[in-house]
């Protein structure tokens, strides 16, 4: 028995001998309580009908069978029949259940611990799915032909569809693009998106019972851009731009003035965050969110320290991966800035963050946010550090450093091996 969200679940593994029949290897069956007490005395009626299922399976395979098992014992006060995984009446609950009312619990249900983007991009998919497959449609008539019919609607789905077509619905705008030929449409990459999220809500319409199968399993667009196209480095030309702002060669202030050209060389987030990510190939999280104490010297070598942990015992960092977490050698020319002398500084004034004007957002992480969102459009596209990452990788440029400096965290063998970095 286990506990998931705020109901308990008998969960029985299948027996290897009837899994290719059943098509997975457990199954759920909700007990359909919070409480405790009363799900206990439940779940030792559940666990012998499930075993009555299972021998019913077995004897409809043809496979010898335990007649005490496949028949109701003769004391029984009621004998329920039932498919060998949907039980009649669960199934006739879940036909009169729509796939909007459907999607609508699965969004508001509590255990969910997504993030602001995750919600709504959880929430784009919900519009899609349920715009092309109709509001009514039962979540347990679902069927492989719904899901296909989703996918090609998603094949010639127009971008930002809702905004260029504000008269016609998503499948009327899908289809008027099939039929234009010439209009832009959302990348293999973002349908698929959709189509996973969408069948990870049916993943969980099967763990509570409200359908046997999801559909979805295995529908994919195909992806003609490889993964290293998906992503291009800033050319010369737009790093000449970055680089060569009044906030790099003199500007007002480093307030409201630091887009115009003046006297003033200010030592700030804005300035310190696009030479980092250049030198480092470090994502704008990693970098917004520093602790003075992450620049340290380890065995002679200055570097960062990216990590989730705090030296002052705060909560307030986070990383994209677990694998994230390593130790980047500060640069030459970071040095030759003035980086070391920057940590010094803020250390001597008692701050704990490097970029203390950088304010903590949702879930309390940290974020570049609005300060450089105007100066990354000097450059026409945002500043994103993968894109430094693989400037990085086309130049080619490298720094040698010693084996003992970081050892062998996260799989990582030595680092004898050549880091590459902007120089």
């Amino acid at each position: 028995m286990t506990r998931r969200g705020d109901r308990y679940y008998l969960r029985r593994h299948i027996p290897s001998d009837i899994q290719p029949i059943a098509g997975r290897s457990e199954v759920w069956r909700s007990l359909k309580t919070d409480s405790l007490q009363t799900a206990l005395r439940r779940f030792p009626f559940a666990a012998a009908a499930l075993e009555s299922q299972f021998e019913r399976i077995r004897h409809d395979a043809g496979i010898s069978v335990d007649p005490t098992l496949l028949r109701p014992c003769e004391d029984d006060l009621t004998c329920a029949t039932s498919d060998a995984f949907a039980p009649a009446a669960q199934t006739e609950a879940s036909e009169a259940l729509s796939l909007s009312r459907a999607y609508s619990r699965y969004m508001a249900d509590p255990t969910h611990h997504w993030s602001a983007s995750t919600r709504q991009a959880y929430e784009t998919t919900r519009r899609f799915a349920v715009g092309a497959l109709g509001e009514e449609v039962g979540i347990a008539t679902l069927a492989r032909s719904h899901c296909r019919d989703y996918l090609e609607v998603l094949r010639h789905m127009p971008r930002n569809a809702a905004k260029r077509f504000p008269k016609l619905t998503l499948r009327e705008a899908s289809d008027h693009a099939r039929e234009r030929g010439d209009i832009e449409l959302v990348s293999a990459a973002n349908a698929n998106a959709h189509l996973a999220n969408f069948s990870s809500f049916l993943n969980c319409a099967v763990n509570e019972e409200l359908s046997t199968r999801n559909p979805m399993r295995g529908l994919r667009l195909r992806d003609e851009v490889s993964k290293r196209d998906k992503r291009h480095p800033f050319s010369a030309q737009q790093l000449q731009a970055i680089f060569s702002a009044p906030l790099y060669c003199g500007c007002l202030d480093g307030e409201r003035g630091y887009a115009k050209p003046g006297p003033e060389r200010p030592r700030n987030a804005r300035f310190w965050v696009p030479l980092i990510a250049l030198h480092t190939g470090m994502r704008l999280n990693e970098i917004c969110q520093l602790d003075t104490s992450d620049i340290r010297e380890i065995k002679g070598v200055d570097c960062i320290v990216v990590s989730e942990q705090s030296r002052d015992g705060s909560s307030d960092k986070a990383l994209k991966t677990v694998p994230s977490e390593r130790l980047d050698p500060v640069h030459p020319t970071l040095k030759r800035i003035g980086l070391i002398s920057f940590v010094s500084e803020q250390r001597r004034m008692h701050r704990s963050k490097l970029f203390h004007e950088i304010a903590a957002g949702e879930r309390n992480e940290i974020g570049l946010g609005h300060h450089v969102g105007r100066h990354d459009r000097l450059s026409g596209q945002a500043l994103q550090a993968q894109e430094h990452a693989d400037l990085v990788r086309e130049r080619r440029c490298i720094v040698v450093v010693q084996d003992d400096v970081v050892g062998t965290r996260h799989g990582l063998s030595h680092w004898g091996m050549v880091r590459r970095v902007a120089g």
